[in-house]
């Protein structure tokens, strides 16, 4: 199973402790995710199931490169990381 972990920023909101969680796409991994927490589905993804704007998916260090379906291979020993952007001033 993928091993999926979060920002500290995300962390401070949700409860977003690292979780190990099967899938075969980001779309899947994510799925399972929000299963367990629906409510981190609002700070990840828009109304129409894409990455917010300020939001980056990483597999195994390289960032995903589909934002809107999500369909990035995630291997069973991948390491999945989700990464909110600050931004301000």
């Amino acid at each position: 199973m993928a091993r999926i972990s979060f920002t500290v920023n995300l962390q401070r909101h949700l409860d977003t402790a690292p979780l190990e969680v099967p899938g075969s796409t980001v779309a899947a991994v994510l799925a399972e995710v929000f299963a367990r927490n629906p409510r981190l589905r609002s700070y990840l993804l828009d109304d129409q199931g894409r990455l917010r704007q300020h939001v980056a998916v990483f597999i195994d260090g390289e960032q995903v490169a589909d934002r809107r379906g999500l369909s990035d291979r995630v291997g069973n020993d991948s390491e999945v990381y989700v990464v909110q952007a600050l931004s301000g001033g």
